[in-house]
Formats: structure tokens, C-alpha cells, sequence
């Protein structure tokens, strides 16, 4: 066997076993494992996007099923935003070029944030400074802090569709504060789509995290440009 060829067999035993525990629930397991892995030198984003995202979305289609149940749920996203912790210095290596400001949350109504996070991670890789809002954030929080900080960007998350309503809230909020026109809107998570999204008069949609760094770019550029 090359070494090439060993590497590679290694890296995608380490990328299995990162599916596992994040699948298990298992943070500490997880984080050892990472460590791991940027020491052998296998890259943050292939932990990231080959491990634990497949991971968490073999999670989120158990749920649906009934497979599995809230607490397991809870179990692997705490292990995914603890693994998330450990790779955010590497990903957001990148070279700051853009010094815009972004302002993220999930609405009022919705406690998930693994998403939410994912985008914000992203968005610190691509240079935007991000104040991240956390989540179940109600309207008047999103309105503050667009009046106070002047973002270039607001991304708004729901994974429930009873939450979603407050999506459109909170353009409703930005238009009566006279601020609307000042920033662009993003939406995102699992119910929501481009439809909703032009319903809403959000600026756009993405349904994964690196489309959204790569709308949130376009978005600001567009913004920029007289």
C-alpha cells in the first residue's frame, strides 16, 4: 500500500468514526477524535462536511421517522456544536476580506441552532463579523440590533414551520422601523424554500451552509455597488 493510499484509508476511518459518535451522542469520544485528526493534519472541512454533516443529517431523518427522539436529538447536536468549537479556528483561517457585519439568529419560537451556527462559522471563515443572537430571538432584539450595529446582513433561521410566521415579522419590524431598506435578508433551515422566501420579501434563501456564505457575498456585493 502507498502512503497515499494508507493516508487516505486513515483520514476516511477517522471521517467514519466521526459519523458514529456524532450519530452517538458521544462529546467527548468526538473531541478527542477531532483533536486527532488536525494533528495527523486531515483537513477541518473534510471533518466537517464529510463527518459530521452527513452525520447530522442521517440524525435528522431518523427523527422524522420516529427512530429516534428529542433526547437523543439533543445528545448529537450538543457533540456536533462541541466538535464545531474545536474546528471554528481552522475554518475561519481565511483571509478577512469582506468587513461586513452580519447579524444571525434563530426566530422566536425555535430552540435549534446547529444550523445557525454552521452559517455563522461560515460567514467568520469568509471575513463578516458576525454578532450571533443565539436562539428563540424575539423581534424586537433583531430590530436593536440592526439599528444599533447598521449590519449589511441579517440571516434569519427556523427549523419549525409554527415558527417560520416570525420570519416575516421581523421584515414586517425592519420596514416599520424604516431600517428595511438599508439591509439585506437571508433565510434559512429544513422547512424553509426559495417560495417562502419571495413570499416573505427575504433577499434570498440557501439550504445548506456554504451556498449561504456564498448568497450572503452576492447579497452584500449587490448591496455595495451604486
Amino acid at each position: 500500500m502507498t502512503s497515499h493510499s494508507h493516508n487516505q484509508s486513515a483520514s476516511q476511518n477517522l471521517i467514519t468514526r466521526i459519523k458514529k459518535l456524532v450519530i452517538e451522542g458521544d462529546n467527548e469520544s468526538l473531541t478527542a477524535v477531532i483533536r486527532n485528526g488536525l494533528l495527523q493534519g486531515v483537513s477541518a472541512a473534510e471533518m466537517l462536511y464529510r463527518g459530521m454533516i452527513p452525520a447530522m443529517d442521517q440524525i435528522g431523518k431518523q427523527f422524522k421517522q420516529n427512530l429516534i427522539f428529542i433526547p437523543e436529538v439533543l445528545l448529537s447536536a450538543r457533540a456536533m456544536n462541541e466538535g464545531l468549537e474545536l474546528l471554528e479556528p481552522q475554518l475561519t483561517k481565511k483571509e478577512k476580506s469582506c468587513h461586513c457585519k452580519a447579524v444571525i439568529g434563530t426566530v422566536f419560537g425555535d430552540m435549534h441552532d446547529i444550523g445557525k451556527n454552521l452559517v455563522g462559522i461560515m460567514l467568520k471563515g469568509a471575513g463578516f463579523e458576525v454578532v450571533d443572537l443565539g436562539f428563540n430571538v424575539p423581534v424586537e432584539q433583531f430590530i436593536e440590533e440592526a439599528k444599533s450595529i447598521k449590519p449589511e446582513l441579517i440571516c434569519l433561521s427556523s427549523l419549525l414551520t409554527t415558527a417560520m410566521p416570525e420570519m416575516k415579522t421581523v421584515i414586517d419590524g425592519l420596514i416599520q422601523a424604516g431600517i428595511r431598506s438599508e439591509i439585506k435578508i437571508m433565510v434559512g433551515g429544513a422547512p424553509v424554500s426559495q417560495r417562502f422566501a419571495d413570499n416573505i420579501g427575504a433577499d434570498g434563501y440557501a439550504d445548506n451552509a456554504v451556498l449561504a456564505v456564498d448568497l450572503a457575498k452576492q447579497l452584500v456585493d449587490l448591496k455595495r455597488s451604486p
